[in-house]
């Protein structure tokens, strides 16, 4: 019976997946595009939504503020501690299940910390930077292993992803606290890791492991002698100092300066929210360029401007609103920009990774300093110029190393490759 069937009928059992399969990656590609940024949404919320509660956390369990300033301080030395690390995780669980773990981690710290202990504060804190060091070190090496031409409209995403995150959760902040304490109002964003984990367990069946099995050790010491790699790390560090001191004390500035606690909550928010326009837009402006020079020099100029706005008091919002959003843009393009150093400097992947690893270890330990210190300088100074003024010195050093780290170039594992312009 099947001898009359026609040869298109007969072939159909073969053709029909084959025509199917396009359909089939699109989705998986949607699905795994979808899952990259809830994945970036929750790698903010826990921290930016602390800054605008430091005065009711300080009245409520009377902390100073150098203690309190390692409420962000935590996650920063979990990031740099571990960061390099991730490998060790990747090759056990594959990039999708290290990931599928970070989101856990975030999810069960952001719920600890809320519990009434002031104990728990710090241990859930320390918990959820675990997570959060993870995703930040893997989501740049997925981009560059699936997405490696699209490098940059995919780290524009994301990092706007994430600026997205920091602005819902700091402009939420006040109002949660206002309904459901601020306890309530800390543990809320647990909320989004379930979430995500439900969107990127289809991911995690993938289980890719690394291709290579090269230690850790010795990734970060064949990194080591680049100086372009350096030069990446010291950027990212520098630019996260100044990221993670405005996240933790922009609010309390601004309420010294006469503003109320939901006004600086907002102005947070608005911070963060031009922090999304400068992660999109670097690396889209960066991804038309072979050397980044231009933007380091455009992104210094104006956060200078907006420094000196910050070191005039001033009560009127819409002032401060002006310098506060252009702090932002540029916060948020130098974070952008440097999660495309991470892709386009490395030649492969794995490269990508371990180049992510050690950037994200130094710069997050360069970057720990920065909330501790900036609260302690006030506390000794009585009030806000030092602090700002230490921004100013951040910045310069920024600079200074983000203009090697702009030049054109790329860094290979055991042979490194770094072209002159």
């Amino acid at each position: 019976m099947t001898s009359h069937a026609p040869p298109s009928e007969t072939a159909s059992p073969v053709a029909a997946p084959t025509r199917k399969e396009p359909v089939r990656e699109v989705r998986q590609r949607a699905l795994l595009v979808a899952g990259i940024v809830l994945v970036a949404l929750n790698l903010r919320p826990s921290l930016a939504g602390l800054g605008p509660l430091v005065a009711d956390i300080r009245l409520a369990t009377g902390l100073s503020n150098p203690v309190l300033g390692l409420l962000t301080t935590l996650p920063l030395l979990a990031f740099g501690l571990l960061s390099a690390f991730t490998p060790i995780v990747t090759r056990r669980l594959g990039v999708e299940g290290a990931l599928g773990l970070a989101l856990g981690l975030i999810g069960v710290g952001t719920a600890l910390r809320a519990a009434p202990p002031t104990a728990l504060l710090f241990g859930g804190t320390a918990v959820l930077g675990v997570g959060i060091a993870l995703g930040n070190v893997l989501l740049p090496a997925l981009v560059k292993r699936d997405f490696a031409e699209r490098s940059g409209p995919m780290t524009a995403l994301y990092s706007s992803a994430m600026g997205l995150g920091a602005t819902v959760a700091a402009g939420a902040a006040v109002p949660l606290a206002g309904a459901v304490g601020w306890r309530g109002s800390l543990a809320a964003w647990a909320a989004l890791a379930v979430v995500a984990l439900v969107v990127w367990a289809p991911q995690m069946r993938r289980r890719t492991l690394p291709r290579r099995r090269a230690s850790t050790l010795g990734a970060l010491r064949d990194l080591g002698r680049s100086r372009l790699a350096w030069a990446v790390a010291l950027f990212m560090g520098l630019q996260s100092l100044a990221y993670y001191v405005v996240l933790a004390w922009l609010p309390d500035l601004l309420q010294a300066r006469g503003l109320g606690a939901e006004p600086a909550g907002w102005l947070l928010a608005l911070s963060q929210a031009a922090g999304i326009a400068g992660s999109a837009l670097a690396p889209l402006w960066a991804g038309r360029l072979r050397g980044q020079r231009p933007i380091i020099w455009t992104l210094g100029a104006v956060e200078a401007v907006a420094l000196a706005g910050l070191l005039v008091p001033t009560a009127s919002v819409a002032l401060a609103g002006l310098w506060v959003g252009l702090l932002g843009l540029v916060l948020g393009g130098s974070f952008g920009l440097s999660l495309l150093f991470l892709a386009v400097r490395a030649d492969t992947p794995e490269t990508a990774a371990a180049l992510s690893g050690m950037a994200q270890s130094v710069g997050y330990l360069v970057a720990a300093v920065g909330p501790f210190l900036f609260g302690a300088l006030h506390d000794w100074t009585g009030g806000w110029t030092v602090p700002l003024l230490s921004l100013v010195v951040v910045l310069v050093a920024k600079v200074t190393v983000g203009l090697p780290a702009a030049r054109d170039g790329e860094i290979g594992r055991g042979a490194i490759r770094e072209r002159l312009p």
